[in-house]
């Protein structure tokens, strides 16, 4: 009836709005290019072989009938003495993940043999010498509930050119006898447990993929939340990864008032990775430190490292004050942030700009302070950004001020002799306190015994793009 139909519609709006809003626009993107899928190819085929080396395995057993006679084995202690992967690649699949494959590869196998069959028992050592192995795997990367990337096979092909048996010790004529039987079962196991072994290596990766933390500590204020906000894009050049790139206080996950804006990477691969930084990760960072109150800052002579910050120092930028004040006293500048720092990125720049109050305090012979103004003031100042070791380095130089003066014990005639003074301050002792903080910097990755190299920042309006390689230590 109508109201059914009514229910319905009213029902695919609902779901059409919640998956709007499950897919949030990211704060940071990540793009891996056939360029770091190659390089990651090779460290990974490397790291493979050396894990190959130290694998256990364990013992099996079977029964192969000779004539009339059924011989019982087992075969124990295995171990792989030298493996070679010749050929290799690695290839994006459009919607589904990352293929990867090995051709004519060789490996040798060593192992202890026991057979026990009517009237006969002996053992030794077998070496098995595999070649013209072929293995393609399809990996599947999605997200799962939590944002974090989970992968599974998704399909495995296999086959084995050549299996041969050499036996060791124990009696010689059952050598020939007996080792071309074991080809079969050997070639058999292999084909059976390969492909096995891979997807129980995968669903170890993917389990320790679960454990991986989606928020980042970036210091005692602010930490990063990267969870993936849709599920992997993959095409046949690269794939995408959105992340959500919020920054929050320390214990304080409350979303901030504003959402990302929608941005695009470049069309490039010449780097092995691109990294898209929106404004909305740097304003949510700047909103992070105003909320813990990172920006409020008082300065004193001992934080005045570069210069005296006393009565001494205004007296050069605003003489008119000298009546009041005899001896040259220690001055404090008390600056409060109003509202959090607002940025600004175009194609050529990043421009940060700080809202305060400021007060400031004379420090009196016995110890007291005695007021001298409070204003408002707004820094406008220009953000240098560099990479150094996978984190995003902000460094802030001081181009413009603005003071209103909103009371004070003293007769200012002249507004811009004050705005000197303070330019000078903040110049000197507050911009480089703000920069310390800053140039801890921000992780944008977290890739174990890797270095981010050539890294290059290109400005854009609203966006950031990070192109680089990486190098594997």
């Amino acid at each position: 009836d109508k109201g059914e139909k009514m229910l319905k519609t009213w029902y695919s709006f609902l779901l059409c709005w919640l998956s709007m809003r499950l897919e949030a626009n990211p704060g940071l993107k990540v793009r891996i290019t056939q360029k770091g899928l190659d390089y990651g190819r090779g460290i990974g085929m490397e790291l493979l072989k050396q894990a190959v080396l130290k694998e256990t395995f364990p013992s099996w057993s079977g029964q192969e009938s000779f004539s009339v006679v059924k011989v019982n084995y087992v075969i124990s202690r295995l171990r792989i003495n030298a493996i070679d992967f010749p050929e290799t690649s690695a290839s994006f699949i459009p919607g589904t993940g990352i293929r990867l494959s090995v051709a004519h590869a060789s490996a040798t196998i060593s192992a202890d043999w026991r057979m026990n069959a009517w009237l006969l028992k002996d053992q030794g050592g077998i070496t098995v010498s595999i070649s013209g192995l072929f293995i393609a795997v399809i990996i599947k990367v999605s997200k799962d509930s939590t944002g974090r990337l989970s992968m599974l096979l998704h399909n495995c092909q296999l086959s084995i050119s050549s299996v041969k048996v050499k036996l060791n010790g124990g009696s010689s004529w059952i050598y020939s006898f007996i080792s071309g039987y074991l080809e079969k079962p050997i070639h058999t196991k292999l084909d059976k447990n390969l492909c096995l072994n891979i997807r129980y290596k995968i669903q170890m990766m993917d389990a320790q993929l679960r454990k991986h933390m989606v928020l980042s500590q970036i210091d005692a204020f602010a930490q990063i939340d990267y969870s993936l906000v849709s599920s992997p894009a993959v095409f046949k050049s690269h794939i995408n990864l959105d992340l959500k790139g919020t920054v929050y206080p320390v214990g304080n996950h409350t979303d901030p008032p504003f959402v990302p804006a929608p941005f695009a990477l470049p069309n490039q691969g010449d780097s092995m990775l691109y990294l898209g930084v929106s404004s909305y990760f740097l304003k949510s960072a700047l909103l992070a430190y105003y909320r813990a109150g990172a920006f409020n800052i008082t300065i004193s002579e001992e934080l005045a490292t570069t210069f005296n910050l006393n009565i001494a120092l205004f007296k050069d930028f605003v003489p008119e004050i000298a009546p009041s004040y005899v001896t040259a006293c220690p001055v404090l500048l008390k600056l409060v942030a109003t509202s959090p720092p607002a940025v600004s990125l175009s194609a050529d720049s990043c421009i940060l700009q700080i809202t305060g109050c400021v007060e400031a305090l004379a420090v009196l012979p016995n110890s007291t302070t005695q007021y001298i103004f409070t204003g408002n003031l707004t820094a406008s100042t220009r953000a240098n950004l560099t990479i150094t070791k996978q984190k995003l380095i902000i460094s802030l130089l001081l181009k413009r001020l603005q003071f209103s003066l909103l009371h004070s014990t003293l007769g200012f005639s002249k507004m811009s002799l004050v705005e000197n003074f303070l330019s000078y301050a903040l110049r000197s002792a507050v911009i480089p306190v703000i920069n310390d903080e800053l140039g801890k910097g921000f992780p944008l990755l977290t890739l174990a015994h890797a270095t981010l190299t050539g890294s290059v920042i290109k400005m854009n309006q609203g966006h950031l793009v990070i192109s680089t390689d990486v190098h594997y230590k």
